[in-house]
């Protein structure tokens, strides 16, 4: 014959263990979590900066320049001929595609974090018309 006092289910102790482990895992899973962001964020923001790059050697090959890639008429900002945000085809804008110098022979491309990126500790990434990729800490490119 059963005990008519037993039940079934658990105790609050007992729930309140399994809360305490998912507290710890969450807790521990987190941070990891938001540094994998940051680090897709710059990978993607890289490849925007070497599609930028070869848009501005295709804009070499037909205007035989770098100059009069930009929006405006002082060679610098926001550029003419690529995007202006990275990631070049998401709704978000994690990083502002920039010409930051640019002549006839030479150029120098910028991505600079926008505030969603700014715990990024890459900071801004640039790369020249050689192919010099700046900052040169280990990965960061």
């Amino acid at each position: 014959m059963k005990n008519s006092t037993m039940k079934n289910g658990f105790t609050l102790i007992e729930l309140m263990i399994v809360v305490a482990i998912i507290g710890i895992l969450a807790s521990i899973a987190y941070p990891s979590y938001q540094e994998s962001i940051l680090k897709s964020r710059r990978a993607d923001a890289k490849g925007a900066l070497l599609g930028f790059a070869n848009a501005m050697e295709r804009h070499f090959t037909e205007t035989n320049g770098y100059d009069k890639a930009a929006v405006s008429a002082a060679d610098t900002g926001l550029p003419a001929i690529y995007s202006q945000k990275s990631p070049v085809d998401g709704s978000g804008n994690y990083y502002t595609l920039t010409i930051h110098a640019a002549t006839a022979s030479s150029y120098t491309l910028r991505a600079t974090p926008t505030a969603a990126q700014a715990n990024d500790s890459c900071g801004t990434l640039e790369i020249t018309q050689t192919g010099a990729k700046s900052p040169t800490t280990a990965g960061c490119w």
